[in-house]
């Protein structure tokens, strides 16, 4: 017994620096990807990178560090770079380049979990950033898979969220004063409750002017029902007051006796809105991955609070006990959203 134990020390001794690097890589792994209290928006790409960086620097140091010849462990440090430039090379066009592109994307910040983009002729709401790819919910409720390089190399209209600018045109005939149109457009907006809004003539065509009305949306997540509500309530200004919508064209001399605007119901039009939002099934993942991202804000916040407490105060302990409840609350909060998005 003693003879094999003596065996096994003098074979495994050799191989001791290389199991070490090897349960040290395993353990910064572990420290790396071990589930937070609060998960971050970037939890995915880091742990992907780590995993990369981690390998890499594993295998390196195994070679190095297992008992061999200095010629076979130059020659598997050649063959190491070789398989690595091959890898790089071959899948440059998709992989590389995606990742590469994953990195200007993360390095650039310019848009976050929950955020409106349009790229191309896709638009939705994004919900995860990936190393490779980046997922998007696109207006019906479907999720989009888009390449980090397609990204990259087409343009990439954000609409964050603290705001926009919505628009909506219209065209009206020459005999409508142009200042009564804009006094009722204004209107229009404000029922939409977009605030500071204006009104541009755009157009001044052979048989009607076309008007723009803008006003500024500060809650983004109703901008897909938005619009629709600002047109809605632009007819029934216009209306209301006798003027007729000329879209898309009209011509004054008519041989209809009868003027052709819809007749106003006395009885006060009815929100055909106000019980179904359509944001909140459309977007649903893209909406939770904003507030995972708004608790983890609040989370940082109230560590931080926590942390610059003063113990000398007398009320320390009960303020310590209610922002510790708190921030357990937000951590639940935020891993029931978590567990709603995968």
């Amino acid at each position: 017994m003693l003879e094999v134990w003596n065996y096994l020390q003098t074979w495994l001794v050799p191989f001791v620096p290389a199991l070490f690097v090897v349960a040290v890589a395993t353990f910064i792994l572990y420290l790396a990807l071990r589930k937070p209290a609060v998960k971050t928006s970037g939890h995915r790409f880091r742990g992907q990178l780590y995993i990369l960086v981690v390998v890499i620097a594993t295998i390196v140091s195994v070679i190095l560090t297992v008992p061999i010849g200095s010629e076979t462990r130059g020659q598997l440090l050649t063959f190491l770079g070789f398989l690595l430039t091959a890898i790089i090379t071959l899948s440059s066009p998709t992989i590389a380049a995606n990742a590469m592109a994953g990195f200007m994307l993360r390095s650039l910040n310019s848009f976050a979990p929950g955020d409106f983009v349009r790229v191309g002729e896709y638009f939705g709401r994004v919900t995860e950033q990936d190393l490779f790819h980046t997922e998007i919910q696109t207006e019906d409720r479907n999720l989009l898979m888009m390449p980090n390089l397609y990204l990259v190399t087409n343009p990439v209209k954000v609409v964050h969220g603290s705001g926009t600018i919505i628009t909506a045109e219209v065209s009206l005939g020459y005999d409508v004063e142009h200042h009564k149109i804009e006094d009722l457009l204004i209107e229009a907006a404000n029922k939409t409750e977009l605030t500071d809004p204006f009104v541009y003539v755009m157009e001044l065509g052979d048989f009607a002017v076309t008007y723009k009305i803008s006003g500024f949306l500060a809650n983004t997540k109703h901008l897909l029902s938005t619009p629709s509500k600002l047109r809605r309530h632009m007819m029934d200004c216009l209306h209301a007051n006798n003027i007729e919508i000329a879209s898309p064209s009209i011509m004054n001399q008519r041989p209809l006796n009868k003027v052709l605007i819809p007749k106003r119901n006395n009885q006060p039009a009815k929100e055909t809105e106000t019980d179904v939002n359509p944001e909140s099934i459309v977007f649903d993942k893209a909406d939770r991955a904003q507030q995972i991202g708004e608790l983890i804000e609040h989370h940082k916040e109230l560590q931080q609070e926590i942390n610059e407490l003063d113990s000398s105060q007398e009320d320390y302990e009960q303020l310590k006990t209610r922002k510790i409840r708190r921030l357990k609350a937000i951590e639940r909060a935020s891993k029931a959203l978590e567990k709603q998005n995968t």
